[in-house]
């Protein structure tokens, strides 16, 4: 049996999975993207010098990267240096603007008041704190931590979205709103998991080592739910909004309270994190 804390596709207590709509190459996003860029600067002159920055960019690392620096620095200066930082990492690693594609098209299916790719990649803070994530957790790990430490702070501090650059986190993952959001060092968050604004993963205060939730695959977590503790969220369940939860949480279930108990158990097809239903019974 693979570790509880490694990511993968299996679920750690091997529940059956519902059936997930499959993850194709979706390089096809940056072409709408730029087709979305090139319609709108021709309908809204006040946008257009930023838009036609983004559609000069010579390569889709390229076009992430000026996005992500344009909100993370304060000068022109800092943008360029940002820039060309994210454009190296990205650039260097393939898999990451896979995960990011797949980011987009997640928030694109599940958050009903996006109306374009354009406008994920554009506009939400908590896309661009997850994928400033990304680059700063390659650094971590390529031996760079000083740049993934200062990398993350700037995003701590921009977009209001503390995710410790050690963290690991999986594809399609949406940070809904993002303000508040903390996710600590040693947590893990599978694929397809959706996670709303004031959200802690967090510690107890008292462990040190291996001490954050793991967060298994199709999960929704509510605005405001706190998870403490090495402790594992079982795939395909949901906690409801302002919930405490203390442990460990079973496949396939909601729970709710303070401190969270099971409340509902769920019918072996649903995907709360691509439902969003915020309803507990």
């Amino acid at each position: 049996m693979p570790s509880k804390t490694a990511l993968s596709p299996q679920i750690a207590d091997k529940t059956p999975a519902p059936s997930l709509r499959p993850h194709p190459a979706d390089s096809e996003i940056w072409t709408i993207v730029r087709a979305e860029a090139r319609d709108l600067a021709e309908r809204e002159p006040v946008l257009r010098a930023s838009l036609e920055r983004l559609l000069a960019a010579e390569s889709d690392a390229a076009l992430l990267s000026g996005v992500l620096a344009t909100r993370l620095a304060a000068d022109e200066a800092e943008r360029r240096t940002i820039g060309q930082l994210l454009t190296e990492v990205f650039s260097a690693e393939p898999y990451i603007l896979a995960r990011v594609e797949l980011d987009l098209r997640a928030v694109r299916e599940r958050d009903p008041a996006c109306e374009s790719f354009l406008h994920v990649l554009a506009n939400l803070k908590g896309f661009h704190a997850l994928e400033t994530y990304r680059a700063a957790h390659s650094l971590w790990h390529s031996g760079r931590r000083e740049a993934a430490n200062w990398l993350s702070n700037l995003a701590s501090l921009v977009f209001g979205v503390d995710i410790h650059p050690a963290a690991t986190i999986g594809s399609a993952v949406m940070l809904d709103h993002g303000s508040g959001i903390v996710i600590g060092e040693t947590a893990v968050i599978e694929d397809d998991v959706s996670i709303l604004q004031d959200v802690t993963l967090g510690g107890t205060g008292k462990q040190t080592g291996d001490r954050h939730p793991k967060v298994r695959r199709g999960v929704m977590i509510g605005a405001g739910a706190k998870i403490l503790g090495n402790i594992e969220v079982g795939a395909f369940s949901k906690i409801a909004a302002g919930s405490v939860v203390l442990k460990a949480v079973p496949s396939h279930c909601t729970v709710a309270g303070v401190p969270a108990s099971v409340v509902r158990i769920h019918r072996a097809d649903e995907i709360p994190s691509a439902s969003m239903d915020q309803t507990i019974l």
